[in-house]
Formats: structure tokens, sequence, C-alpha cells
């Protein structure tokens, strides 16, 4: 692999600092490389930019528009204070029940709104300006409109760029196994990221003109977010799920990453060496990949000579209060094993940290200086001996998806390729985003700047978040989801019963007795686990249940056909509540008939808050009113108004969206 071409780098400021790094060097990985990423050079005319920096340089290279000629003086906003939301704890522990876990949740939640007003926006806030011309000389702490907004490297804007990095090395992978840790390089989001990815290790395909034999391969989810598979089914790719359970991913049993890998039909194509996954709050089922499952998965890849994209846009939303729900939880319709998960239980060491899954975090880690990050089940990157591991990082879910900022992780040989693509394609992420990001976490560092003018707005009061700062709202976001989380489910756990009530005349003793005796019974109509990480819960509906469930079960896509009416029913008065049908997450069209069918995404994220709880209620009351319906004229009817009045409904208002655009 071409050794790489970044700028030198100063190290981070953590405990590596002043010590010789004996860690091994991550694996040559090169020869995944697609043809035209072998070929990339780097940009002929970036290279000038080195040389920008130099003082009293008159620059006549490169062709950029004079800053005075921008036509914004200063970027301005109000910002949150870091510590706005009120977080949870940290660790899964057995008790509480789960009714008094559920009570505490919403009581803290009740509380932190108690002490400021309705909207979040009338609690303190600071106001951050970024100038137009800052007179810092040091381009990694230089903030400013004439730096942002002009032509810069494809790695990022050098103050927000350095901030990640050190987060990424000291913080959030501080164990990385391989020499020098990951580097980084900021992205428009995910979706771009992965994109890049593809580019990078995979060569398009045609039926027309190829060879069977070079026709790449994705291993994936059994359900899996569909905008990674369909940016990679354009490129001529095999898309190869690979079976799941509550958790995640499975290594080993039928349908596993070992049994796809081991048995691969190469008929098909080439063995699948990239895979993309979701292992935190995986979108769309919730799971949270323990790192016990990890080490076998990584295992497989290293074996195989796999990469694996790990995508972990909600990777700080781990719930540990699901842990300790679900550990005496097996639902009717569970796809874990059928009997309870082992207790959780405070460890004896007062320094031992529990992760999410209640998993004991090993003792020789180091920390990340957090403690709200020590607790959170850590990156594939932390066990990454090989440095096959590409994670894709955003601001989407912690700051506004709107930014369309993130950023990718991997080894720097991976990272010195990714570069190259970036250069001759959005060359960088946007100006604006990057120095209000920035601005935020940072603060103001405007050496030499004039003193603004009385009345002026653009006062450099605010002091950025720090580190501490960032960590810190991001401990707040993980609780307002939680109990977010938890009201939700609370509700559905409460109504996921219909009940019934009949006669049984073998237990009466004479006639008399027969007109006085009832039954009650009970049938679940749905089953989920409590989400573990996320913004998502996976709705299992129980269609056997139905009445009407063996008169569609004989029709060719009946059972289809009759989730997709008991969608139609939720849409329409009293419900109105939109939900994601579990057919949409399905990599494949044998899996969306098969399966897909079963389930539908709610988001719990998104809803005003207010209206949570009543759009809950509503959808649960969908499903025991759509399991009452007898008649097949009823259903045949719902799937002949399909669309014909949802703009009627979207007009009225009312209708509770739980679908997520994630």
């Amino acid at each position: 692999m071409a050794t790489t071409s970044l700028p030198a780098m100063p190290r981070s400021t953590g405990s590596n600092d002043g010590a010789v790094d004996s860690r091994p060097p991550p694996k040559d990985l090169s020869h995944h490389l697609s043809r035209a990423t072998k070929s990339r050079a780097a940009s002929s005319m970036k290279a000038f930019y080195k040389y920008f920096a130099i003082p009293g340089i008159g620059q006549l290279a490169g062709g950029l528009p004079n800053n005075f000629y921008f036509p914004f003086d200063t970027l301005e906003a109000k910002v949150a204070q870091p510590e706005r939301w009120k977080p949870t704890p940290n660790e899964p522990i057995d008790p509480p029940p789960a009714h008094e876990l559920v009570a505490s949740l919403s009581l803290e939640g009740k509380n932190s709104k108690a002490k400021s007003t309705s909207s979040p926006l009338n609690q303190p806030q600071s106001q951050i300006a970024v100038p137009h011309t800052s007179h810092q000389p040091n381009p990694i702490r230089k903030i400013d409109l004439s730096s942002a907004l002009q032509y810069g490297t494809a790695q990022g804007y050098p103050p927000l760029y350095y901030f990640i990095r050190q987060f990424t090395q000291d913080h959030l992978h501080p164990n990385c196994p391989y020499k020098g840790g990951p580097e980084v390089i900021l992205t428009c989001g995910n979706t771009d990221g992965f994109s890049k990815v593809l580019t990078a290790f995979t060569n398009e395909w045609s039926e027309e003109k190829d060879w069977v034999r070079d026709r790449e391969g994705l291993l994936c989810e059994e359900f899996a977010y569909m905008n990674a598979v369909q940016a990679a089914k354009p490129r001529g790719m095999n898309v190869a799920p690979v079976k799941m359970d509550d958790e995640g991913m499975l290594a080993t049993g039928k349908g596993g990453l070992k049994d796809v890998l081991e048995n691969w039909d190469f008929k098909t194509g080439r063995r699948p060496h990239l895979m993309y996954t979701v292992t935190m709050g995986q979108n769309p089922t919730s799971g949270v990949l323990s790192l016990a499952r990890r080490r076998e998965i990584y295992a497989l890849c290293s074996k195989y000579d796999v990469i694996i994209v790990e995508d972990d846009p909600y990777w700080y939303l781990q719930f540990p209060s699901s842990t300790a729900l679900n550990a005496d939880r097996v639902g009717p319709l569970s796809r874990n094993s059928a009997s309870p998960k082992a207790s959780i239980t405070p460890p004896a060491d007062v320094n031992t940290t529990l992760l999410t899954t209640g998993e004991v975090r090993p003792s020789s880690w180091k920390s990340s200086g957090f403690p709200f990050l020590d607790s959170l089940v850590p990156s594939f990157i932390s066990i990454d001996t090989d440095g096959r591991v590409i994670r894709l990082d955003t601001f989407s879910k912690t700051a506004a998806p709107g930014c369309r900022l993130g950023w990718i992780s991997a080894q720097p040989d991976i990272v010195e390729r990714i570069l190259r693509i970036t250069e001759t394609s959005i060359q960088q992420p946007s100006g604006f985003v990057q120095s209000i990001i920035a601005e935020t976490l940072l603060g103001p560092d405007h050496s030499g700047i004039e003193t603004a003018k009385k009345g002026s707005s653009a006062l450099p009061n605010g002091a950025g978040w720090k580190m501490p700062g960032w960590v810190r709202w991001l401990e707040g976001l993980r609780g307002n989801y939680e109990r977010r989380m938890q009201t939700m489910c609370s509700i559905l756990d409460d109504n996921k019963y219909l009940l019934k009530t009949g006669r049984r005349n073998s237990i009466a003793t004479d006639e008399v007795e027969a007109d006085e005796w009832s039954v009650v019974t009970k049938t679940a109509v749905y089953d989920f686990i409590f989400p573990v990480g996320g913004m998502f819960i996976w709705l299992n509906i129980n269609f056997p249940a139905h009445p009407l469930y063996k008169t569609y079960a004989a029709q060719p896509g009946g059972l289809a056909r009759l989730s997709r009416a008991m969608w139609i029913f939720w849409t329409q008065k009293p419900y109105l509540v939109l939900v994601s049908p579990g057919t949409i997450f399905s990599p494949t069209a044998e899996i969306a008939a098969s399966d897909g069918w079963k389930y539908f995404r709610l988001c719990f994220a998104a809803i005003n808050e207010g209206d949570l709880a009543p759009t809950s209620h509503r959808l649960a009351e969908g499903v025991q009113g759509f399991f009452r319906v007898k008649k097949v004229e009823e259903i045949e009817k719902l799937l002949e108004e399909d669309g014909i009045a949802v703009a009627e409904r979207i007009e009225e208002g009312g209708l509770g969206r739980l679908v997520g655009f994630c």
C-alpha cells in the first residue's frame, strides 16, 4: 500500500505521549483495494496547500478567491450548555424490578424538566461567533471564516480535525491494539463515508461484461439499514445476509457468519471480503453486539480476510436499564433461546466497570478518562489487531442530520487512500458546518482579534464545550433517549395481550352454573425486547393469532398482504400512527417474503415528547383493533384504499410518525 502523504500530525495529549509505542503495526490490506483506488495519486494542486501557511509568502499558485470578497462577515449561533439534559445511570444492575426502574427513570425526567421552563430553548445558552478573520497564528487553533470558507485540505478543517482525532485516539478507542492507533478523515456523514469505502474496496461488476468469478459481495445483517445495501447493489455486488438474534449478527450456527463464509457458493461470485454492520443500536432491530460476540466475529473476519465496516451513529445511545429488564424476559416471539439470560449482579471489586451488556470491562484496558465512555460496549477497533476495521461516525445524531458531517476512523494507510478519493470528489465537508461545530466544541481562541464594538453580538463569550463538555452532552442525550424508550416500551408492554371472554361448559356442573361460568383468555398480539441501544423498537407481530391468518397463509403472498393491511389500518382514524414495515429493511426479496412482513420498526426519537405516550397508546390499540377484524372483506377494503386517503389524513393532521428517516 502506498505510503501515506498526510502532513505531519502531532500526537494527541493522551496517556501515550512521551512513551514508545510498542504496539505492532496494522496489516497491509492493499490487495483489497479497487483498481481505481490503487492507481490514485495525490492531488497536485492540494500539494501546494502546506506552503500557504508560510508567513509573508506571496500566494500566486492556488486558484483561491479573495477571502475579503466573501459576503459573510461572521457566523453566529446560540448554543446549548452541555449539561442541558440529565444523564441516566451507567451500569445495568439487578435489581431494581422493571416497574421500579421505569418509574425512577420517568421521575428523573420530570425532575429535570421541572428545573427549566417548558422549552429547551429557554434554558441556559452560550452565544458563539465565528469571526471573519482571526489573528491566531496556530492553524490548529484558528477558527474563522477566511479559512473555513476557503478551499482546504481533504482531511478536514484543522481545528475540528485535530479535536476529533484526539477524541478518537485517546477517549473513544484508547485500546486500539495496533501501532499509532486509528487515523481519521472528515466526511459528509456516514452515507458519504460508506460510499467512499465502496469506491475504495470494490470494483463495479456488470453481468453483461464481466465474469461471474469476479463478482464481489457484501456481508450484512439479516435485517439491515437499506441505504447501505442500496448503495452496493448498483455496483453489481452480491448481498449476503447473515442470520441474527436479539443481540445482532450471529457468528456461528445455521446462517451465521461462519456458515456463510465456510460454505460460500463460488458459482455466485467471489467470497465477500467486505462486511457492513451496525453493531450498537442495530438499525432496525436495536441490538447491541456484546464484546464476546465481537471477538467471535472478528476472529472469523481475520481468518477469511474480511474488512469490517462498522457504521455506528448510535454508539453513545446504549441503555443499561434495558439490559436489566431483558435479563429475565423471554417473550413468545423472541429470536433468542427459550431460557432467560443470567441475572446481572454488581461486581465485587468497586474498581470494576460493567459494560452496557452486563459484561465486565477488561481490567487491563486503559480508561477513556470518562466513566460514561468506559461503560459503553467498545467498537471493533478495540480488538482490531489486523487493522481491518473501518468505522463510520457522524454528527447527524449528536448535533443535527442537516450538518452532513462525520468522520472515518481506520488504519492510516486506508485513510490515506480514502483521502485521495475525497480530493477528487467532495474535496472537503462544508466550511460553514465545520467552523460552527469547531467553535461549539473548542470555543474562541482568536488571539489578536479586535474587541467587538459595544452592542455587537459577535462577542467570543462562549467558552466552548471542550472534551469534557462534549462527552457530557453525549451522556445527557443518552439520558433523554433512554427515558423516551422506557416510556414507549412500558406502554407497549402493558398492552400486548388481547383479552377474550368466553364460556367453557366443561367446567360447569349443571345448566345454571354454565350460564354463570366464563373464562378470560389472553393472547400476545406482538412482542419486542427493550432496546439496548439506538432509536428503534423492533415490533414482532404475532400474525398466527389473527382470526384470518390461515385464510391469508393459503394464498401466495397472502401474509405480506395481511401485514400491509395492518400498516394501512394504523394510519386510519382513530389510530393515526405511521410506522416502518420490516420489509423495507430486508436485504433480499427472499427475506422480505419469508420474514420481513412479521416486523415493524418504531422510532421513539423524533416525535414530540408530549405526543410520545398518546401515540404509543394509539399504536397498541391499533394492533388490538386489527386483531378483532374477522371478515376478509374488511381486509380487502383496506388494501384497496391503500394510499387513496393518505393525503387527506396528512392534511387533517394528527398522524403520529414513528418511522424515522434512517
